[in-house]
C-alpha cells in the first residue's frame, strides 16, 4: 500500500472513529435521561449496538470505545464477523442472536451466540438445544445459550413471536432444556402500534413469566425511535441500530 492509500485508510478509520463516539455518547445521554424520567437507575438499562449490515471494522472500533455487547440479524453475516474479529482476540466480546432464525441455522448460532433474542417456537428451542448441547460437548462454549422468548404483541404469527396464550408452555420447554437458559422476553411493537400500549402489555407479559421463572429478568425492547418508552415500561436492554451506527450502508442481500 503506498503511503497516500494508507493516509486515506488511516483518515476515514479516524473519521469513522469519532463519528461513533460522537452517536454512543449521545446515546448513553438518551438512555440516562431516559431512566431517570423514569425512577430507574442508568446501569439498569444496557445498550446493545446492532451491527448488522455493517462491517466487523466497526465492532472492532466500538469494542475499543467500550462495547462488548453486539446484536446481529443474519447468520451468515454474523457468522463471517465472529469469525474476522475472532483473530484481533477481541476481549469479552458477546454477540446477540436478534433476528427470526430458520431451525437450519441453529446449529451454527449456537456455537457462536451469547444470547439468542427471537425464539419463538418448540422447534426452534429444540434445535438451539441440541446445537448449544453440541457446543458444549465440543468445547466451543462453556455455558449454556441464553435464550429470550420473543413473544407477538398482536397475536400475528405471520410477523414472529410466541403468541401470549402460548408463552407459558414455551418458556418451561426452555427452562427445562440442558443447553438453553431461559433469561427473558424481547418484543417488536406491532406496525402502526402505538408504543406505550404495546409496551405496557410486554411490561404485564414479562411480570407474568417472571412469577413461574424468577431468573427471567431480561426484558429487550426500545430501538432507536422508541428507547424512552421502552425504558419506562421496564426494558432491560435497548437494540440500537441507526442512532449509533448511521444508515446501513446495505440495504439487501
Amino acid at each position: 500500500m503506498s503511503a497516500e492509500a494508507g493516509a486515506a485508510v488511516d483518515g476515514a478509520l479516524a473519521a469513522r472513529t469519532a463519528e461513533l463516539s460522537d452517536n454512543l455518547a449521545g446515546l448513553l445521554a438518551r438512555i440516562d435521561a431516559a431512566c431517570r424520567a423514569a425512577g430507574r437507575s442508568p446501569d439498569s438499562v444496557r445498550l446493545l449496538p446492532v451491527t448488522k449490515f455493517f462491517p466487523a471494522s466497526d465492532v472492532a472500533i466500538l469494542h475499543r470505545l467500550g462495547r462488548r455487547e453486539f446484536g446481529e440479524s443474519r447468520e451468515q453475516e454474523a457468522a463471517a464477523k465472529v469469525a474476522a474479529l475472532r483473530e484481533e482476540d477481541l476481549s469479552g466480546i458477546r454477540w446477540h442472536m436478534i433476528g427470526r432464525l430458520q431451525r437450519n441455522k441453529a446449529r451454527s448460532v449456537a456455537r457462536w451466540a451469547h444470547t439468542v433474542h427471537s425464539v419463538d417456537s418448540e422447534r426452534l428451542a429444540t434445535a438451539l438445544d441440541a446445537g448449544a448441547v453440541a457446543a458444549l460437548e465440543a468445547g466451543e462454549r462453556t455455558e449454556p445459550l441464553r435464550v429470550l422468548l420473543q413473544v407477538s404483541l398482536d397475536d400475528d404469527p405471520a410477523r414472529g413471536g410466541v403468541t401470549a396464550a402460548d408463552l407459558p408452555v414455551l418458556a418451561q420447554r426452555i427452562a427445562d432444556a440442558p443447553g438453553l437458559r431461559l433469561s427473558g422476553l424481547m418484543a417488536i411493537p406491532p406496525l402502526g402500534s402505538e408504543s406505550d400500549a404495546a409496551f405496557a402489555r410486554l411490561a404485564m407479559l414479562h411480570t407474568l413469566l417472571v412469577a413461574d421463572h424468577p431468573d427471567a429478568t431480561e426484558l429487550s425492547a426500545g430501538m432507536s425511535d422508541d428507547l424512552e418508552c421502552a425504558i419506562e415500561h421496564g426494558s432491560t436492554v435497548v437494540r440500537v441500530g441507526t442512532a449509533l451506527m448511521g444508515m446501513r450502508p446495505i440495504t439487501s442481500g
